[in-house]
């Protein structure tokens, strides 16, 4: 299975990096093809133009390729800090750029654009991880948790992704080193259990994974 991980935090020492690389570890384990970009070290650039917006548009080659990969991609791992209750602005300009109209939905016959988009996306699964200096207890009750609802309800349902499981590490800045690794076998525990180990049987390219939890 191919699975897009996509991280976007600036700091390559962060927490953030150390989940996308143990997220991309145990995926390989399980026999899956993990497709890493990490926007920050890549510098892509978040800016939507004028002349991304139509489904027909001439795209650049990086966005292009980046499209290609969402596609196609049997899963998604998405790795971020809650930033003032929202993804960095490097990833909402990767969701604006990239999950486009004729790659992740489209609207269906007669549609101008005011109804329900149908979901293009192949991928089933997305496991989000974030991290916040934010106690959960208050996240939830002061904020409403918006992060939830970006990433499940305005992205992942209308695109087509039946599935998502969203974890929040937190607090990140107070957080001991036993406990970093204990949010590490998370996860690595949620890879296992969302894209589980792949048995490769002779003629079929990507095997036949254990059954899925979903």
């Amino acid at each position: 299975m191919r699975i897009s991980v996509i991280l976007a935090h600036p700091d390559p020492k962060s927490f953030n990096h150390a989940i996308a690389q143990t997220a991309v570890e145990a995926l390989k384990i399980n026999g899956h093809q993990a497709i890493l970009h990490d926007l920050y070290q890549e510098n892509f650039d978040p800016l939507l133009h004028a002349t991304e917006i139509s489904e027909d548009a001439k795209l650049p080659a990086t966005i292009k390729k980046h499209c290609e990969e969402i596609a196609i991609a049997n899963g998604i791992v998405i790795v971020h800090p809650n930033w003032w209750g929202q993804p960095p602005a490097i990833l909402k300009g990767w969701v604006d750029r990239i999950i486009r109209p004729g790659v992740a939905y489209e609207f269906l016959e007669g549609d101008s654009g005011e109804g329900v988009p149908r979901g293009l996306l192949k991928a089933k699964t997305a496991l989000v991880y974030n991290t916040s200096n934010t106690e959960a207890k208050r996240e939830k009750d002061v904020f409403g948790d918006p992060l939830e609802t970006i990433w499940k309800n305005c992205i992942f349902r209308l695109c087509g992704v039946k599935h998502s499981h969203r974890r929040t590490f937190n607090v990140i800045v107070t957080s001991t080193e036993k406990q970093r690794k204990n949010w590490l076998k998370n996860v690595r525990q949620d890879v296992d259990l969302f894209f589980p180990l792949i048995t490769i049987k002779q003629g079929d390219e990507y095997g036949k994974a254990k059954r899925n939890p979903w």
